[in-house]
């Protein structure tokens, strides 16, 4: 990374007093409590802070040695953590301060364990480019990270050839949130996975997956520990576990992926496509119409309540007020398009009743859809896929949904350039049977399309380089 640099600790840059940041003291305070021989640690810092136009957000990460824990199996290891979430400062320059009450800037900071290699007498640095990288995101798009949550990279992380190549996320198992003159702060630790486990968290749920590794030796243990060379993913190394523990938990349970963002849209068919009115999310010549902010509200709200364990499935009313579920109204939670401004006024865009719909998504996501009914609706939840290339959403809903303008009498219904689904279980059923294809990644030739003539539903499952022409 051209803007950063080792440097060998705090000290060095914040010899004066006056300079130490009572954020900063705050989580230095806890990492001299798990390291006390390590007052001084190993640091990479951005030579130009993120505050002074720099381009990355996080102004250290400390490198420490872990010695790991012989009594539980628990491996030497390199510990990184980050500094820039959170709120060091408290007058502004990076994060808002709204209290001590509430969270420290976005509310936690990341942290990352790296198995030792043998011989290593220094930790490697691309851990800190690892986490300047997620630390854009989060600042770029204002969305925060939970204890949970899956990172699909679709790179190895130390872009080496490794089959870890994506990344879960878990609260640290020996650093304690803190509280900070601006707020308080959690540690996530990220854990590095391969593409089977990324995908069977998806399926599922992050922290069954985390249960999975910890049982697991070498593909984590008790705290979770990054092999950059583990070649087997837990299912190799027990192949019994994604029939006995994924597959029963997404029956069980149910999947916890209430949306992704996708390659997606969606076409009217009950009108001609020259209409004028046509709210559709292919539009060629012309600028689709954009969600309103309450439309988006009401998305971004679905998704929430959907990976809330135990949460009632609701789909929240179009209002026009703002849910901060203990968060800075400032900061967007976890779906909202950066073009949610509405074009045309919400009071005046009316929800439009279909009689016929043609659903398009690319292989990826296509492969998604035998889970969005079989872990989701057919539990009495809804699926959401957001589109990457504009304001299109289609959310899937059943019959025990409720909040959705889709109805059993009229299953299709648009609110703008989001379409909602209402499948009954009888119909869910059907449609399971008929894309058993989808349920592999190894999918055959596309295009596939699958049609329920009786439903006047289409599903079509195409190449990427559709959506990413310009006329899609």
């Amino acid at each position: 990374m051209d803007e950063m640099r080792p440097s060998s600790g705090a000290a060095a840059h914040l010899g004066l007093a006056s300079l130490f940041p009572p954020g900063l003291q705050a989580i230095y305070g806890e990492c001299r409590r798990l390291y006390p021989d390590q007052a001084n640690p190993l640091q990479v810092t951005a030579i130009v802070k993120y505050w002074l136009g720099g381009p990355d957000p996080l102004d250290y990460i400390s490198m420490y040695r872990n010695m790991g824990c012989p009594g539980q199996d628990v491996p030497e290891h390199w510990h990184y953590v980050s500094l820039g979430l959170s709120d060091l400062y408290g007058d502004n320059r990076v994060h808002e301060f709204t209290g001590q009450e509430g969270p420290s800037g976005f509310g936690f900071e990341l942290t990352f364990r790296l198995k030792r290699e043998a011989g290593e007498t220094a930790p490697p640095t691309w851990p800190a480019e690892l986490m300047q990288g997620l630390a854009r995101y989060v600042f770029q798009s204002e969305n925060t990270f939970c204890s949970g949550d899956h990172i699909s990279w679709h790179s190895p992380l130390d872009n080496s050839e490794s089959r870890i190549q994506h990344m879960l996320l878990t609260e640290d198992p020996q650093m304690q949130p803190v509280q900070t003159p601006f707020g308080h702060v959690s540690f996530l630790q990220i854990v590095g996975v391969c593409t089977e486990e990324l995908q069977a968290a998806q399926q599922w749920n992050g922290q069954g997956i985390l249960d999975l590794l910890r049982g697991v030796h070498i593909a984590g243990g008790p705290w979770l520990i990054t092999d950059m060379r583990r070649g087997e993913t837990i299912f190799d190394i027990d192949p019994h576990l994604q029939q006995e523990r994924v597959d029963k938990g997404i029956e069980t349970d149910g999947s916890n992926l209430s949306g992704v963002s996708a390659k997606c849209a969606w076409d009217d068919l009950s009108r001609p496509p020259e209409d004028e009115d046509d709210s559709r999310s292919i539009c060629i010549g012309s600028q689709p119409r954009r969600l309103s902010d309450k439309d988006t509200e009401q998305i971004r709200e679905a998704l929430r309540k959907g990976l809330e364990i135990n949460s009632k499935s609701v789909l929240p009313p179009i209002s026009s007020q703002r849910h901060s579920h203990d968060r800075p109204q400032s900061r967007k939670d976890s779906l909202e398009s950066e073009s949610s401004a509405a074009i045309v006024p919400h009071e005046l865009v009316r929800t439009r009743q279909l009689e016929s719909v043609h659903l398009k998504f690319n292989q990826e996501s296509g492969t998604l859809l035998p889970l969005c009914l079989r872990g989701r609706l057919l539990h009495g939840r809804h699926f959401t896929y957001k589109s990457i290339n504009g304001d299109t959403a289609i959310t899937f809903v059943s019959t025990g949904v409720e909040g959705a303008f889709a109805t059993e009498e009229h299953p299709y219904a648009a609110h703008g350039p989001w379409l909602q689904i209402l499948l009954t279980e009888e119909f869910v059923e059907q449609m399971l049977a008929d894309i058993q294809d989808l349920s592999t990644r190894e999918m055959s030739k596309l295009p596939k399309e699958y049609s329920w003539p009786d439903k006047k539903l289409k599903i079509s499952v195409l190449p990427d380089t559709v959506f990413d022409s310009p006329l899609q």
